[in-house]
Order: structure tokens, then C-alpha cells, then sequence
């Protein structure tokens, strides 16, 4: 018994470490947003100053929409592209090139980001010498870039559900006489829709996130956050950065909770409704007079 309660106490202490480990350093960055001094690492009272200079920063807040316009339209181009490759290597079956097209949809996941960047890049010159199209580098090749690989990460998440959800629904379906088209968006989308939600979530992540191939790709005005985070950072961080860096992390939570009740929620009614089902199924199920 008291080693039992030795080692429980163990466990607890080792996994207090871990999210210290993991979380100390955001609420760290979250207190110093609040600095009043001009040092990071240096606190000089209780201030909004940060705050208010950040939403003027006219440079820094460009990157952010620059960033957030490019992470909506790569992940949403990304998830459309890699359901679709999903599809053809789940559902298809096999076919001859299946091994080739499905090395060539992971690749971007094991590929070095740096060879990753300058392989796009080589590409994207090489386009415009050729086609005169895309005209340099800005926006637009840094959303081809990124939709690049946010499809790979969608294509893995989807033909994971793909791969584990019944068939026999779908083909009871066409039996009845639906069509392929029909069958996909009534039956076989709301099945698979937790995974578009989730590969969605992800190739917005790290599309966001991305520093290294955005650096390749882009061009004059199309400075995205890390990129300007990054620059700022070898000049000297700016207390602006904790207080963007605090907003994003408060954003995070925010979608995170209404997730977590979105998907309580729903799942509440399902078991209200079962409930609800059992109840009249009980009912009408008892002997009659």
C-alpha cells in the first residue's frame, strides 16, 4: 500500500515537471506582455503600453493578416487537394502507379524543409522563364508553396479515417440507386468529417507557423509573421512580440474551448437521443391488450 501511494506520488511529480516543462515558458511570455519596461527580460511595472503599440505597428500586423490569409486559403486548398488523394488511394484500389503516387503525396512530410524551399523555388524561376508566369515572388507563391505540403499532412489524416469507416453503408446507398457523387457528399463527408476538421486544423498550423520555406518563396511585400518575428529577433526582441505572441495564444485557447463544447455538446445529443430512442423502443415493444 505505501508503495502503491509512493509511486502514485511519483507519478504526479514527474507529470507536473512535464507541463511545467511545456507551459512555464507561454505563461512566462504572457507575464512579460504586460511589461511597462523596453527589456524583455527586465520587468518594469504593469503596462497595456505593449498592447496598444502592437495594433499600430502597421509592418507587424501586415505580416499577421499576410500570414492568416495564406494559412486559410493553403489549408483549405491543401485539405480539398489531399481528400482527393485520399480518396483515390483508399477507394481505388490498386493500380498501377499506386506505390510512386504514394510516395510522391508523403514526400513533403520526410522531405527537409530546406530542399523542400529551394526545390519550389528552382521551380517557380524556372516558370517564369519559361511561361512568364507566376511574375517574382510574393503571395501567391507562397501559397502554392504551402499548399504544397498541406496537402500531404490532409491526405495522411483523411485516408486514415478513410481507411477505418464502413463501407457497407455506402454501398447499401448505391444499391438503392445513388450515385457516386451523391453517396460522397450525403453519407460519406459527415462520416469523415471529424478528419477534415482535424487535417484542416493542422495544415493551418503549420502553414502558419512556417518560416523556412516561406523565406524561399517569397518576395517584396509578402512578409509573413515568422519571417518578421524571425528579423526582429536578431535585432533585439521587441515587447510588441510578446503581447501578438499572448494574443495568439488566448485566440488558441479560445478555439480550442469552443471546440471542446461544440464537441461535448454534440455529443450530449446523441446520447439524449439514444436515450430518447431506448425509451419509446421500450415502450412500444411491451405486450398489447
Amino acid at each position: 500500500m505505501h508503495s502503491a501511494r509512493r509511486g502514485r506520488t511519483w507519478v504526479g511529480v514527474v507529470l507536473a515537471l512535464g507541463f511545467a516543462f511545456l507551459y512555464l515558458p507561454v505563461l512566462i511570455l504572457i507575464v512579460y506582455s504586460f511589461n511597462a519596461g523596453r527589456l524583455v527580460t527586465v520587468w518594469g511595472g504593469f503596462s497595456l503600453r505593449w498592447y496598444g503599440e502592437l495594433f499600430h505597428d502597421r509592418q507587424l500586423m501586415g505580416a499577421l493578416f499576410n500570414s492568416l490569409k495564406i494559412a486559410v486559403s493553403s489549408a483549405s486548398a491543401g485539405l480539398v487537394l489531399g481528400t482527393m488523394a485520399a480518396l483515390v488511394l483508399v477507394r481505388m484500389g490498386a493500380f498501377r502507379g499506386r506505390t510512386l503516387f504514394a510516395g510522391m503525396i508523403t514526400a513533403p512530410l520526410v522531405m527537409p524543409e530546406v530542399i523542400t524551399g529551394l526545390s519550389l523555388l528552382l521551380l517557380f524561376v524556372t516558370l517564369e522563364q519559361v511561361l512568364g508566369w507566376p511574375q517574382g515572388r510574393g503571395l501567391l507563391t507562397v501559397w502554392l508553396a504551402h499548399t504544397t505540403f498541406c496537402m500531404a499532412y490532409a491526405a495522411i489524416v483523411v485516408s486514415a479515417r478513410l481507411g477505418g469507416t464502413d463501407r457497407s453503408v455506402e454501398e447499401a446507398a448505391m444499391d438503392l440507386g445513388a450515385t457516386r457523387v451523391k453517396v460522397f457528399f450525403v453519407i460519406t463527408l459527415p462520416m469523415i468529417a471529424p478528419s477534415l476538421m482535424a487535417g484542416w486544423l493542422l495544415a493551418f498550423t503549420l502553414s502558419f507557423d512556417d518560416l523556412v520555406i516561406a523565406s524561399f518563396v517569397s518576395g517584396p511585400g509578402a512578409t509573413t509573421l515568422p519571417m518578421e518575428v524571425f528579423s526582429s529577433v536578431r535585432l533585439g526582441v521587441s515587447p510588441k512580440v510578446n503581447a501578438l505572441s499572448a494574443l495568439l495564444v488566448a485566440a488558441v485557447a479560445a478555439v480550442t474551448a469552443l471546440l471542446a463544447w461544440l464537441s461535448w455538446r454534440q455529443a450530449g445529443g446523441s446520447r439524449s437521443r439514444q436515450a430518447q430512442d431506448a425509451g419509446e423502443g421500450s415502450t412500444g415493444g411491451g405486450p398489447r391488450s
